[in-house]
């Protein structure tokens, strides 16, 4: 394990078995078992940055679940979803803030000199590797269109 955040996350995993806490340990091991699946498909040992981008895909995937059981009514799951989005958030870097992302974003944006929304790409392009895992891509998509048809 070369990995600081694995090292990190198999801690985690440590305290949570001595403490008996069952929710956070099955999150934990959900975190493992899809790190494990990536190491065993692509043959390689996951550094830091892909373990942020497949904790982020994790917790976009738990999003549009909590989206789909508000929509059916189903808060007890909604709740189980945000519990286990808290969880991964632990082992995340800390979150931008909205000034900071407009920052990174601005910078994008001149570096690469768009200038409508048919630019958005290469921006998204420079933004997303300096973001992934520390803001909601969804929100920073909508703020760099917001930026770009101004």
């Amino acid at each position: 394990m070369s990995s600081a955040l694995k090292t990190n996350l198999q801690d985690a995993m440590k305290a949570a078995m001595k403490a008996g806490d069952k929710q956070r340990l099955g999150v934990i091991r959900l975190i493992f078992s899809a790190l494990k699946q990536i190491e065993v498909d692509e043959r390689i040992e996951l550094d830091d940055t892909r373990i942020i981008s497949t904790l982020d895909k994790m917790i976009k995937m738990r999003r549009e679940s909590i989206s789909q059981f508000d929509k059916a009514g189903r808060d007890d799951l909604s709740s189980i979803e945000q519990a286990e989005i808290d969880v991964i958030q632990t082992f995340l870097p800390q979150a931008l803030s909205e000034s900071e992302i407009e920052t990174i974003i601005n910078e994008a944006i001149s570096k690469t000199g768009a200038e409508s929304i048919k630019d958005m790409g290469k921006v998204m392009g420079l933004v997303r590797p300096l973001i992934v895992g520390r803001g909601d891509m969804s929100v920073i998509s909508e703020t760099i269109k917001k930026i770009l048809s101004a």
